[in-house]
């Protein structure tokens, strides 16, 4: 149906523009006729509408009208306080996270490998691991003095409980160091791999702590994991594995009194390691003098800079530095990321030290081996993943 216009009397205004006669329509009405008729008696302005077909507009000039729009604006002196986080600022958390993880692997990365280096010239452990406390306590207490670093407010309360994190710190620290000794690198990394296996041990005999079913389910590919490295060794050494193993026990115990004595407490992470590292400084230095002593540690140390050279001497002060900045950094992205994370990022930096110490000692490793290493660790990662409690 075409849908036509039908003028009314009040349809068009007359007016006179220079003696010149002119219709100016002001007024349309539509209805709905087939054609349009009866119009004759009307006198229509060719140059504006025809009326031989449905409405045609030949000029719009004659249909002005003014519209005037009034926009609303909204009241601009009380802010929006409204909570949200920029999406630039997520960005920039996550990119710090990334730098953190990134200089953690890479710093216990070369600390392995010098620290190998050092153990293969100079087998003393327990002068090495005192030297890394050493350095890492000289290296602190200078930027306390010289105000590099903020030093931390403590009182006799937070000594004794951080005495207990120390102590096990300790253990832990020289039976790695003694497990290095004896065995490569990469091995004794996958037997530390079995580390959640000693939490979930420890919380459920001495803590009284229960778990859920998969958590202990995810425990059986990390021990059969373990044991089918440990069964491939090729250089396997039974001090190496019990080094690795005490050194795990040691390390859980020390995260259980770390939860402990960190709850209300105010010192940063990095400030927390400096104190910790200073503590088992002297927790160590009598044991490792009763152990090894000093002749043995002038003629070790004679022997190696025969064979080495110069060179040793800088190994020893970078894996003693490297150790420090490591364990600095990896209590530092604890402020900043939560517990599941940092086991997840753990996992994937023991995957890092293998890796790269199988390649740069060309340690030789059989298929079956190499299996045990990657169910072990495998296991580890659904560890982490199953037990977010």
């Amino acid at each position: 149906m075409i849908s036509s216009v039908k003028p009314t009397s009040s349809s068009f205004s007359t007016v006179f523009s220079g003696g010149v006669r002119r219709s100016i329509p002001t007024k349309l009405q539509f209805s709905p006729l087939n054609i349009i008729k009866n119009c004759h008696n009307q006198s229509f302005s060719s140059n504006a509408i025809s009326h031989q077909k449905p409405l045609h507009i030949s000029s719009a000039s004659n249909f002005k009208r003014e519209v005037r729009v009034q926009a609303y604006e909204a009241d601009r002196s009380r802010p929006l306080d409204i909570n949200i986080e920029l999406p630039n600022e997520q960005s920039a958390q996550k990119l710090k996270i990334g730098i953190y993880f990134a200089t953690w692997w890479a710093l216990n990365v070369v600390f392995n490998i010098y620290n190998k280096k050092v153990l293969n010239a100079f087998p003393y452990p327990w002068l090495t691991s005192t030297l890394s406390l050493a350095c890492g306590s000289l290296m602190m207490l200078v930027s306390w003095a010289t105000r590099i670093a903020d030093a931390p407010k403590t009182d006799l309360d937070f000594w004794k409980t951080l005495f207990p994190v120390a102590v096990a710190h300790t253990i832990g620290h020289v039976a790695a160091t003694v497990s290095m000794s004896k065995v490569a690198v990469s091995f004794t990394h996958i037997i530390k791999s079995g580390e959640p296996a000693f939490t979930v041990l420890v919380s459920r005999l001495f803590m009284g702590e229960t778990f859920p079913l998969p958590v202990y389910l995810s425990l059986l590919p990390i021990i059969g994991g373990c044991a089918l490295a440990a069964v491939t060794e090729l250089n396997f050494n039974i001090t190496g594995f019990m080094g690795a193993m005490i050194s795990n026990l040691a390390f859980v115990f020390r995260n259980i009194f770390s939860k402990k004595g960190m709850k209300g407490n105010s010192v940063s992470g990095m400030n927390y390691y400096a104190c910790l590292s200073m503590m088992s400084l002297l927790i160590l230095t009598p044991f490792a003098i009763a152990v090894e002593g000093p002749q043995m540690w002038a003629a070790g140390w004679q022997n190696a800079v025969s064979q080495v050279g110069p060179n040793f001497v800088w190994w020893v002060v970078a894996q003693s530095v490297f150790y420090h900045l490591y364990n600095q950094v990896s209590y530092m992205s604890l402020d900043q990321i939560s517990p599941l994370t940092f086991s997840i990022g753990n996992t994937m930096k023991r995957i890092s030290v293998i890796v790269a110490s199988i390649i740069i000692f060309h340690t030789p490793i059989q298929l079956v081996n190499a299996l045990g290493a990657a169910i072990a660790i495998l296991g580890t990662f659904l560890y982490s993943q199953v037990n977010k409690q």
